[in-house]
């Protein structure tokens, strides 16, 4: 605030703005973005160099003797492979225009592609100006190696080159006349002097938002800031050159007041408000390049000749083999074929602890081998890598429209041409009944409201919060589809899950072994599991790696043949044997009937039983069931603890089974043998009742009943399908992912609220301090260099108050 001095009242400030190169299946490099070749694909006017062979596919070098090789428009290629080899003779074209270098057919390289973070319907490829708010548009996808944002470079050149002239222009403005010896009548000369290179060049790429907000009839910050800056100086270079035009009410001490320094003080404070809040924004894509980073840049390749070698990431092919040593990433996502180890996780789970692999486990890209040596088939490469999906959702996520940010959207519509209108009965209101000289008071006063009212606090309130909460969130393996889903978590107080797969682990595991009269258990399962190593079926797995365990030694079943749905027969050590349900007992005509009360009890376990036989006679009980995981209890207690008071199990299993994991779980509402219309309509009905549901579910028969609830929880380690239909996804499959997400969700709405309240507050203070409305009580008028400060304070202070939602609701461990 300052005393009002309209030579001196001045200026303001700030702005408030706010893989695989692959073979062209569509498949994007590891490293987070889509890359150009490294290479240039010979076209059939220029074939191929011998010095410089190149593989049209994928870019490796390729030996000239190469046996794989074709010859297409009367040139000669050669491959590194024969899959390169087939992929080309497939459709040559696809790989020898230059348009197919820049991206996979169909795709544009989302690192080419800007938007802007307050409206992100805004898409175009390269760097440029919203045509809406005129904000700097940034990437839709950041890139690991990005270098610095080119408008951050320009705004802090014009912010640092010209502001020795913008000190001293200030201090003569503001010196009382201290100069005026030195200066005299050229006062006003020197000001211009000083002042039109800070205006002129520093704030240009304001005048350029200005006038683009004026033809795109899009009012935003950039047409009250042009406003504002242009009056000032427009004003002040008249009464320099032309003094004589001014009426007696513009002069003072003999000579019309002059605000240089108000322009150049708020095109200098508004370029140091955009550069630290450029700065700002950089960083809530730190989660992203944090994830891009996670990728290794190379894979160790086993040949078809057993030889191996060191190859970029993006000339892994689905099938190729790849040795992944201690302490290694795992290259993409595939298959162990040999060896053990432990594996991190963490990266992409959030899950602290290291996950055994064996033969035939699946492991994810960009996850740590910590011990041993493992050789892996890769499945998934580019863009259908988990790492590449979850880099895809965190990014749509960051870039939608929370709900709350409508409200302030049909504010932000409305509020500049108020503030103009504002901005116009202030200078009216000074000027015709102000004190002398009362238009060069309505000036400034004008000129400080305009500076003061910059929406751009009020349109990065939830952007912000969004982009940071869902990057912090990914890291704890926890991805939202978009900002309503963060809203709507939070109000949950419904919570449907599935079992299997979801309570559970999803796959059967030994459960235990009952013995008859006679018989020891080891003895029980090692028949089992003898006759059992012929079957494919899950169960049979099972307990064949349960007697494998104990290290049972198996027989060589004799015969063996499998009744579908009851039970398998054979022979073993030349004893018939008959595994499976009581039909299966009473068709060979065995009495299981003392087996009986065992058997149900286990089955009120949650297992399902096995009968076995020898030559007729029951001898025991085989029983497999799907263990509930281990943190679901932790997970179920947490989110009841939240506020989550109804907790419902809707599972396609049977009742008695399903029953038996509520118990164990304490669950009370159990629904067994429920079809997936079932599902859905049970969400329905619910919702009815006034509940927000949320469903938790990891099949494809769980995706209505997820597409209808309010948030759909998929788990990750469920189908495509269900997590489609989500829209929250819990990488690890671990309900405690819930838990997280709705700690999340409630810092995030709440840091929204935070910054919507600061934007109101501040605007609904500053434009009638601005305006004057307190000078008749106390005699002070701010300074349109004061609200130049404000404003700029205002945008980063939104920005920096999101920023702390990268500490917030640590993942459970």
């Amino acid at each position: 605030m300052t005393e009002p001095r309209p030579m001196h009242a001045h200026s303001h400030h700030g702005s408030d703005n706010h893989g695989d190169d692959s073979h062209d299946d569509g498949h994007h490099g590891h490293e987070g973005h889509a890359r150009h070749h490294e290479h240039q694909h010979p076209s059939p006017a220029a074939p191929q160099e011998s010095a410089t062979l190149k593989d049209p596919v994928c870019g490796m070098s390729v030996k000239p003797d190469s046996p794989h090789h074709t010859t297409f428009a009367g040139h000669e290629y050669r491959f590194c492979s024969a899959k390169c080899l087939a992929r080309f003779s497939a459709d040559p074209q696809r790989y020898l225009e230059p348009e197919a270098q820049a991206a996979p057919a169909g795709e544009t390289p989302a690192a080419a592609e800007y938007t802007c973070p307050m409206h992100p319907e805004i898409r175009q490829p390269g760097p440029g100006t919203c045509p809406k708010c005129g904000m700097a548009l940034e990437p839709v996808l950041p890139e690991l190696e990005e270098g610095e944002n080119p408008e951050l470079a320009d705004f802090r050149r014009r912010f640092w080159w010209p502001l020795p002239a913008t000190f001293v222009v200030t201090l003569i403005a503001m010196s009382g006349g201290l100069f005026d010896p030195l200066l005299g009548s050229a006062r006003a000369w020197v000001e211009l002097l000083l002042a039109t290179p800070v205006v002129l060049w520093g704030g240009w790429p304001f005048f350029v938002r200005w006038a683009q907000s004026i033809a795109n009839r899009s009012p935003n910050m950039w047409t009250l800031i042009g406003t504002g800056v242009g009056a000032a100086y427009g004003y002040s270079v008249v009464a320099t050159v032309a003094p004589g035009v001014f009426p007696e009410s513009f002069h003072m001490g003999g000579h019309v007041a002059v605000y240089f320094e108000a322009a150049a003080v708020i095109v200098s404070l508004t370029l140091l408000g955009q550069v630290l809040e450029l700065r700002a924004r950089s960083e809530t894509g730190a989660a992203i390049r944090a994830l891009l980073g996670l990728a290794p840049k190379t894979a160790r390749r086993i040949n078809a000749d057993g030889s191996e070698e060191d190859i970029p990431l993006t000339h892994v092919h689905p099938g190729d083999h790849l040795r992944v040593r201690p302490g290694e990433k795992v290259p993409v996502d595939g298959a162990v074929l040999e060896g053990s180890s432990a594996v991190d996780e963490s990266m992409l789970t959030g899950e602290p602890m290291p996950v055994s692999k064996a033969a035939g486990d699946k492991v994810i890209g960009a996850t740590l081998n910590t011990s041993g040596a493992l050789v892996m088939q890769a499945e998934k490469i580019g863009s259908q890598t988990v790492l590449a999906q979850i880099v895809q959702m965190v990014a749509q996520a960051q870039r939608s429209r929370a709900p709350m940010q409508r409200m302030a959207d049909r504010v932000a519509g409305w509020f500049v041409v108020v503030v103009v209108a504002i901005a116009a009965l202030t200078f009216l209101g000074w000027g015709l009944f102000g004190p002398s000289p009362s238009w060069a008071y309505g000036l400034i006063n004008a000129v400080a409201v305009l500076i003061i009212a910059c929406p751009c606090a009020l349109g990065l309130a939830t952007p912000m919060s969004v982009m940071v909460a869902t990057g912090n969130a990914a890291t704890q393996g926890v991805l939202f589809r978009d900002a309503a889903a963060i809203e709507n978590l939070r109000r949950v107080d419904t919570l449907i899950v599935d079992k299997t797969g979801t309570l559970t682990e999803g796959h059967p595991a030994f459960h235990a072994t009952i013995a008859a009269p006679g018989w020891e258990a080891d003895e029980v399962l090692r028949l089992a599991a003898s006759l059992d190593q012929g079957s494919e079926h899950p169960l049979a797995h099972a307990i064949v790696g349960e007697a494998r365990n104990r290290g049972l030694e198996l027989s060589k079943p004799e015969s063996f043949e499998s009744s579908s749905g009851i039970g398998v027969r054979g022979a073993v050590d030349g004893r018939k044997v008959v595994l499976g349900n009581t039909a299966l007992m009473d068709e060979e005509g065995t009495d299981w009937h003392a087996l009986a009360g065992q058997a149900e009890a286990l089955r009120l376990e949650g297992a399902s039983v096995m009968m076995l036989a020898v030559d007729g006679v029951a001898v025991g009980l085989v029983a497999v069931a799907d263990p509930v995981k281990a943190t679901t209890p932790e997970a179920l207690a947490e989110l009841r603890a939240h506020g989550i008071d109804r907790i419902i199990m809707a599972t396609g299993d049977g009742l008695t089974t399903a029953r038996a994991v509520g118990k164990r779980l304490g669950i009370e509402e159990v629904l067994g043998e429920v079809k997936p219309k079932d599902k859905d309509e049970l969400v329905a009905r619910l919702q009815r009742e006034g509940r927000v549901v949320a469903m938790a579910g990891d099949g494809i028969n769980d995706a209505p009943a997820l597409a209808r609830a309010d948030v759909g929880v998929a788990m990750g380690t469920g189908t495509d399908v269900a997590m489609s239909s989500a829209q929250l996804t819990l990488v690890k499959g671990d309900l405690r992912g819930i838990a997280a997400a709705r700690r999340i969700s409630v810092e995030t709405v709440r840091n929204m609220h935070q910054n919507l309240a600061f934007a109101f507050v501040y605007n609904a203070l500053g434009v009638p301090l601005a305006a004057g409305l307190l000078y008749p009580f106390t005699g002070l008028l701010l300074s349109p260099m004061v609200a130049a400060l404000a404003m700029s304070a205002s945008s980063v202070s939104v920005v920096t108050n999101a920023l702390r939602l990268r500490r917030a609701a640590p993942a459970a461990n």
